[in-house]
């Protein structure tokens, strides 16, 4: 019989995190304040993106979604570049918000770009296969794969406050559900059916804030 040392004792040891999938919770819960904060546009959802990842690092290595893992790492790398082009406007002339405070407009994705990124996802989709494939034991490279590649141009587009990227978030999130689900993630896989609904009230709200931002 487990004495509440043994317990304690598991609850605060690698194993017992493991048994009660408090990343799993923690990562879920850090995921909502982000898509909320992405909803309103706030900046602060870059400081809550860069825990999230670290930890995801770790849930996703041990449920072996090796390609999720290693873009968490590229993740980390957009959320400081994120963080930098939202404050101090690295692209674009700034706008004013209500307050009268300076901020990164939001715009459409650069027509210019469709192609080179579409072409760029397809290369990064099929390398991250074949890496899966070769060098892993991935039971999902196909989905894994996919989510992977098309998150590389989403997070670059949110960096960037593209309007766009809701609608490349959507795609992520359906597939990404479906594929966490399988993996024994519940509560994430749940947290990704809610960030569809988020992202289709996101695209419709970011709509608005650059239609009001536009000059009159």
């Amino acid at each position: 019989m487990e004495t509440t040392a043994d317990i304690l004792n598991a609850l605060f040891t690698w194993e017992g995190w493991r048994e009660t999938r408090s990343l799993d919770i923690i990562t879920t819960v850090l995921g909502l304040a982000y898509i909320l904060l992405e909803y309103k546009a706030s900046i602060w959802l870059w400081l809550v993106g860069f825990v999230m990842q670290a930890l995801d690092i770790v849930l996703y290595y041990d449920k072996g979604l090796y390609a999720d893992c290693g873009m968490e790492f590229y993740y980390i790398a957009m959320t400081v570049y994120g963080f930098l082009n939202w404050k101090f406007h690295l692209h674009g002339a700034p706008t004013e918000d209500g307050s009268g405070q300076k901020e990164t407009p939001i715009t459409h994705f650069k027509r210019s770009l469709i192609l080179p990124w579409t072409v760029a996802t397809l290369a990064i989709w099929a390398t991250i296969w074949w890496l899966l494939v070769t060098y892993t034991d991935s039971r999902v490279p196909i989905a894994d794969s996919f989510t992977t590649a098309l998150s590389f141009v989403g997070v670059w587009a949110l960096a960037r406050k593209y309007l766009e990227q809701w609608l490349i978030w959507i795609a992520v999130d359906i597939v990404t559900c479906a594929l966490y689900f399988y993996k024994d993630i519940p509560f994430k896989a749940s947290l990704y059916g809610l960030y569809v609904v988020i992202a289709v009230l996101g695209y419709r709200k970011w709509r608005l804030m650059m239609h009001n931002a536009e000059p009159q």
